[in-house]
């Protein structure tokens, strides 16, 4: 299988983007200038460019280093999609501190699981209702049949052919992989058959073992992570890329994590963007840190874009970012705001106070106020429309 390609044409320009007087003096008052030339010539930054783009106070100028690379990429042209999120359980065998979602087993307060039918009644639900994507993130689960998984997607195919399923993240293959004793590609296999189009890019976390026995000691580590993904672009899927940023990781260990995406981008390109992913302290045991600010936000994404040469897309999740926060963003590297997210649970049940959704009217008006180009896009990047 052949990866599908977008079919979208690149943004024509009278001008090649430029840095403006100010940011080029800033970066250069503020030390940078080595970076800004580096970035200006498409040269490719190292980890240790990276932790000193964090280390910078001149956040708005590297904010504008980013931008220079966006708009190089897509001049002012800002995606999103309409989609809806499936989370048909909560129930779940990792222990993830800084999780709020999940619940240890069936039974527990607040403990879900739903059947296949109701999880198909949001779709049912949305019959007259453009709707191009389902993303689907679950628990791991041990009292489900791994026959719930590819029934769940072939039942939703069936209510609604067109739609593009996104689902399970990399967790959750090789949770499945080993507890029902399937290798990764006969997992990714089964959903394929089922009607699966991509995979979302959950559960990265952090890469850094040092943070990561901390955060999610029992959940997979990160050489498995990658190679779920590079043997999902070996089979033909495209798949998105994580980062939690926030909580007990270092900014080395963040711009490392950047280049160990990197690397396997430029193994198989079957990355399609790069989500950081904004840590929140509700109803989880890390409940004493303090959560990142919009400005730690924003520096997080331009240096994304900085690092991340070879991914197309950087995408700003309102959900967790603010509304503000992701329409600021921007400016700062990003070019995507994901869609319009129609009852997300995980970060909400970590005290995200976005709205449940945004109609496609507020997220048009959310980019052009921004003064950018809204494009209405698929899954995969195909534009359905501009608007």
């Amino acid at each position: 299988m052949t990866l599908a390609t977008p079919e979208t044409t690149p943004p024509t320009r009278s001008t090649e983007p430029r840095l403006s007087t100010i940011a080029h003096r800033a970066l250069e008052r503020a030390g940078l200038g080595d970076l800004r030339d580096k970035v200006v010539a498409g040269e490719r930054l190292s980890l240790e460019d990276g932790v000193r783009l964090y280390d910078s106070p001149a956040i708005a100028a590297v904010g504008a280093l980013a931008n220079l690379v966006r708009e190089r990429r897509h001049g002012d042209w800002t995606w999103f999609n309409r989609n809806l999120h499936i989370n048909a359980t909560n129930v779940c065998e990792a222990d993830c501190v800084f999780c709020s979602f999940a619940r240890i087993k069936t039974g527990d307060p607040n403990a879900y699981t739903m059947e296949i039918s109701e999880a198909v009644s949001r779709i049912t639900a949305l019959k007259d209702t453009f709707v191009t994507e389902v993303h689907i993130v679950n628990g791991l689960n041990p009292d489900l049949p791994f026959s719930y998984y590819p029934d769940l997607i072939k039942a939703i195919k069936q209510e609604r052919p067109d739609i593009h399923v996104k689902g399970f993240t990399a967790v959750e293959i090789h949770y499945y992989a080993q507890k029902y004793g399937m290798t990764y590609e006969e997992v990714l296999q089964r959903f394929i058959d089922a009607g699966l189009g991509s995979m979302p890019g959950g559960g990265a976390e952090i890469f850094a073992d040092r943070a990561r026995r901390k955060l999610c000691p029992d959940k997979v580590g990160t050489d498995d992570w990658l190679l779920v993904h590079k043997t999902a672009h070996q089979m033909g899927l495209r798949t998105n890329a994580t980062m939690l940023f926030g909580s007990i990781e270092r900014l080395e260990e963040r711009v490392d994590h950047m280049i160990r995406l990197r690397e396997l981008q430029d193994e198989t390109g079957g990355f399609q963007t790069f989500i950081p992913l904004k840590f929140h302290r509700t109803n989880n045991r890390l409940q004493r840190l303090p959560e990142p600010t919009a400005q730690e936000c924003l520096l997080t994404l331009a240096v994304s874009r900085l690092m991340l040469d070879n991914f197309d897309h950087i995408k700003a999740y309102w959900p967790m970012l603010s509304v503000e926060t992701a329409q600021l963003s921007l400016s700062f590297g990003a070019d995507d705001l994901d869609g319009t997210v129609r009852e997300e649970r995980i970060y909400h049940m970590a005290g995200a106070t976005t709205p449940q959704m945004l109609g496609r009217d507020q997220l048009v008006d959310l980019i052009r106020r921004a003064g950018r180009i809204p494009i209405e896009r698929d899954t995969l990047y195909r534009t359905v429309a501009s608007a």
